[in-house]
């Protein structure tokens, strides 16, 4: 590479070819190190408040710098609010003193359209047809994360966060969990409907399952996303909404038309607020389910007055291993429909790691983030230093270090992964967070037969239907939230329903549409 290059030529050309169009002189095709000669790099990178302070000082990029010949300077921005991240990221977009990549950055699909188009960050396709092998393989093993990656323009410009799709429970992440000894106290059986979960919450609330002659069971528990307005995410696959998975937690296929459908303004979306405003008024959620935070929610857990609660698992979430709670099933509703609604996308994050047009050396950078979507690559990222942080155990399986069972916080010494949002492919063979957990395999077991057939990554929108699908997606979407609350609340009557989906259409709904099946036919025809 010509240190004097242009940010063209440096970058790659505009439809994503490769960087000049030949190798790059001082970057090795394959293996280790990357580089002819020492490399310094720097990284722009989000960092959540549970990740280590100073990833300049983590073993795994010290020995990945031995490994590659190249060490990158780490600029961290606190990722604990996306908001302020987000701003600080633009801002520095904007002054154009740009880092060679954004790292764990949250860039969202709307931020790498826009700044591609613009030539701050640089096609990847021809860097991933040359320098990636992992990424090339990932892509094709996975048609809809490619499709998911590739703007309207053709052109892919950042990379994931990918799960393995066959690790299921660690892409739905948190779990329905049902509490057993209740049930068994109860005399009753898991609920497989929506009527037999309703039943069962009313015991819990009425018939002292846990025997303290106290009424303190909360029969439903869960917090922020996944509280008031996240329980209607995971109970709507009994009323057939949510056939496309939860990564379009809005919009799926009207199985009626075949065409797409706004869910909060069909008729049947009416039905499962309904049953959960019986649920919120007959006092069965945690109170202030609406607004309750993380940490209270959990803390309260620990008690094991919880009937049900939706969150990674017993263990993981409260800390206590009573092995009181199992996994629920997909719920059947009043007209037999039984979809698992909160699927997800194994594409977790478009906008995990891009390159910009400043970057000398894109070759190098390309190598460098490719080993971290192979399965050593990955086993590094997520479990740090063979025989310092993990163990490889006779059978060939990994183990934690006793070093790390001792001490969870040691892993700050080693991985950066804490917090998501992270370029690299996470597989069931090399992460061991709570959704591996064998309570959380059992409780996919339960699921699978009711995931839906296609479940869809984020579409991706040109620049022109942005300026007007923005501004609508963040009204309508803001005004569905306030009536949802509303509605489970009370607050708002089902009387309000016909002027609640008038109002919907006067703000827009059928534009926001039209852009929406825009965008999910040019997704189809990738």
């Amino acid at each position: 590479m010509v240190a004097g290059c242009s940010d063209q030529q440096a970058g790659g050309g505009k439809d994503g070819s490769a960087p000049g169009g030949s190798e790059a002189k001082d970057v090795h095709a394959t293996g280790f190190p990357i580089v002819k000669e020492p490399l310094k790099l720097t990284f722009f990178a989000g960092k959540a408040d549970s990740a280590p302070a100073n990833w300049n000082d983590v073993e795994i990029w010290k020995e990945y710098a031995k490994m590659t010949g190249i060490t990158i300077d780490w600029r961290l921005t606190p990722s604990s609010d996306p908001a302020a991240l987000a701003q600080k990221r633009n801002v520095i977009l904007a002054g154009g003193d740009l880092p060679d990549a954004f790292h764990t950055a949250r860039f969202s699909s709307t931020d790498i359209a826009n700044y591609g188009d613009q030539g701050l960050l640089i096609p990847l396709n021809g860097l991933i047809d040359k320098y990636a092998p992992n990424v090339k393989k990932l892509l094709d093993s996975n048609p809809e994360v490619k499709k998911g990656l590739t703007m309207p323009d053709g052109n892919i410009y950042s990379l994931p966060t990918f799960y393995d799709p066959s690790f299921r429970s660690v892409v739905i992440g948190s779990e329905f969990w049902i509490n057993k000894k209740f049930l068994d106290a109860l005399g009753m059986k898991e609920p497989t409907t929506t009527e037999e979960y309703y039943q069962y919450l009313k015991a819990v609330k009425t018939q002292d399952p846990n025997k303290n002659g106290k009424n303190d069971e909360i029969p439903f528990a869960a917090s922020g996303v996944l509280g008031g307005i996240g329980i209607v995410d995971q109970l709507k696959g009994a009323w057939g909404l949510g056939n496309r998975g939860n990564t379009h937690s809005r919009v799926d296929v009207d199985p009626k038309t075949n065409k797409l459908r706004f869910e909060p303004a069909d008729p049947g979306y009416k039905e499962p607020l309904e049953y959960l405003n019986r649920l919120y008024k007959e006092d069965l959620f945690i109170p202030d389910i609406m607004t309750i935070k993380g940490p209270e929610m959990l803390a309260k857990g620990k008690e094991g007055l919880y009937g049900s609660f939706i969150h990674i698992n017993e263990s993981a979430s409260f800390g206590t291993q009573t092995g009181g709670y199992v996994g629920l099933t997909a719920l059947k509703g009043p007209h037999g429909d039984q979809v698992f609604s909160r699927a997800r996308s194994p594409l977790i994050d478009i906008g995990a790691f891009a390159i910009t047009n400043k970057n000398k050396h894109p070759e190098a950078t390309m190598r460098w983030v490719d080993y971290f979507y192979s399965e050593e690559g990955s086993k590094m990222f997520f479990m740090g230093i063979k025989d310092k942080s993990y163990v490889v155990k006779p059978d060939g399986t990994l183990d934690y270090s006793d070093e790390i069972k001792k001490d969870k916080e040691a892993q700050k010494k080693y991985v950066t992964f804490a917090g998501g949002f992270y370029p690299a492919m996470l597989t069931k063979n090399t992460y061991f967070g709570g959704e591996s957990y064998p309570e959380n395999l059992e409780a996919v077991k339960k699921i699978e037969p009711y995931y839906p057939k296609e479940v869809w990554p984020a579409f991706t929108y040109t620049q022109e239907e942005l300026t007007r699908f923005t501004p609508l997606s963040n009204d309508i979407n803001k005004y569905v939230d306030e009536m949802t609350v509303k509605f489970i609340m009370g607050n708002a009557p089902f009387s309000e329903w016909d002027n609640y989906i008038a109002t919907l259409k006067k703000m827009g709904l059928e534009d926001y549409m039209k852009i929406y099946t825009a965008a999910y036919e040019r997704y189809s025809k990738k």
